[in-house]
């Protein structure tokens, strides 16, 4: 098969520092995180399937190459649109009309005949990342008669929800999204969680599938043997914003007996710490907590890096106030972890309360630090929520089940998908 995926600010070439020219931001600056993890990972796994993929991406330096080769079977599309510097994802809506008509221009050709030169061309299906990757996607799609397939990633409605006066979305994303979620040929949810939020746009049941984000299971293998000697030790890994909650982790700690650490693992490179606005706000959270010398900021860690830190951990917390998915505890649970996660989005369906770790509510660091504090004082506990945690992430989280998982969406929509649907109401005058 042959795949578009759009994912207009994630590059996929984020997660590989190792591949020359990308020209991308950081994995763990603002807006680099798990959508790239999770469009790099797909991507690779639909490869290994057999599957050619095109990822089409924003070019963010005019110096990168138009066409980078991510693996055998990937490509990485850099699409002009906007200007060739980093730009927040909340600034690109504006840029979004010109992405499409580029992709429009790269699925006229047949597959491999492109005018340029350029791998790809009309591809079977388009798996669109993030809701601007969708109108982007679906503008081109419809176009040229390509099914539009639609993972969200996160949804505006809940960050508004949770933001507030602080969100900085556009301010037509919550109708955009309703709109696109009813004329894409299929929305790909993550979790139980944000398909009630999805029925809630007003997007039909019927339009909804759930295919759960995945895990490297080799690279986060256990090895309790790595575990440095020390005190007993906690771990979060987090970009540093404040809805990922590290400030309640760090009041949480404030709960726990010491010698008991914390390790924050993110945000900017270990040398630029002493200047970010947030790392000074946590580390004075973490004196009036009476805990600066348990808390230990790392800053930014490569991939690469991960799960060496997770081994090394005896507990791992994750305690955003809300999470689309989250990651980093299937990465714990793969690595043979506890982990301590707030209730709440995807990580209310990783997490098995009682069985791979413990459920706290989000914002409650007197749950979250009862919760670690019994972990730490059982062994035996953290040992049987671990060996659960990796035998669940195996069953339902391994890459190859996930990808193998969206092939099966693709096929269907291709199986479903009626002959040339009428003309549908244009998304771009509602777009400012």
């Amino acid at each position: 098969m042959r795949i578009a995926m759009v994912s207009e600010h994630a590059s996929p070439l984020a997660v590989r520092p190792d591949v020359p020219g990308t020209g991308h931001g950081r994995l763990g600056s603002v807006d680099a995180g798990g959508q790239n993890v999770h469009v790099h990972a797909l991507a690779e796994a639909l490869a290994h399937l057999g599957h050619e993929v095109v990822v089409h991406t924003r070019r963010t330096d005019p110096h990168t190459p138009d066409q980078v080769r991510l693996t055998s079977g990937v490509v990485v599309d850099h699409v002009p649109a906007g200007p060739a510097v980093e730009l927040g994802k909340d600034d690109l809506l504006e840029h979004m009309d010109a992405f499409g008509a580029v992709l429009r221009r790269r699925w006229s050709a047949p597959w491999g005949e492109r005018s340029d030169g350029g791998a790809g061309g009309r591809p079977d299906v388009a798996h669109a990342h993030f809701w601007m990757s969708g109108l982007a996607a679906l503008d081109a799609g419809r176009a040229l008669g390509v099914p539009v397939v639609q993972t969200f990633h996160a949804l505006g409605a809940v960050k508004r929800r949770h933001q507030g006066a602080a969100d900085t979305s556009p301010p037509s994303r919550v109708a955009l999204e309703s709109d696109l979620g009813a004329q894409v040929d299929r929305v790909v949810a993550t979790c139980a969680d944000e398909v009630r939020e999805l029925l809630a746009l007003g997007v039909p049941a019927t339009n909804v599938d759930v295919v759960p984000c995945g895990v490297d299971v080799r690279r986060f293998a256990p090895d309790d043997g790595a575990r440095r000697p020390g005190p007993p030790r906690v771990l979060t890994v987090s970009r540093l914003v404040p809805r990922k909650g590290v400030d309640t982790a760090i009041r949480a700690l404030a709960r726990v007996p010491a010698p008991a650490e914390l390790v924050v693992a993110g945000g900017p490179e270990s040398a630029e710490l002493a200047g970010d606005p947030e790392v000074v706000r946590l580390q004075t959270l973490a004196a009036a907590e009476g805990v600066a010398d348990r808390v230990r900021f790392v800053g930014r860690v490569g991939p690469e890096a991960v799960p060496e830190l997770i081994r090394d951990a005896d507990v791992v917390v994750q305690l955003p106030t809300y999470e689309p998915f989250g990651l980093v505890p299937l990465e714990a649970m793969a690595g043979g972890r506890p982990v301590v996660a707030a209730e709440v989005g995807g990580l209310a369906d990783t997490v098995v309360d009682g069985v791979t770790g413990l459920h706290v509510p989000p914002g409650d660091p007197d749950a979250a630090g009862r919760a670690i504090a019994s972990l730490l004082a059982d062994p035996a506990a953290r040992a049987r929520l671990g060996r659960a945690g990796r035998a669940r992430v195996m069953e339902h989280y391994a890459w190859d089940r996930v990808a193998a998982a969206t092939v099966a969406v693709y096929r269907d929509v291709l199986d479903t998908r009626a002959p040339a649907a009428p003309a549908v109401a244009d998304l771009t005058g509602v777009r400012s």
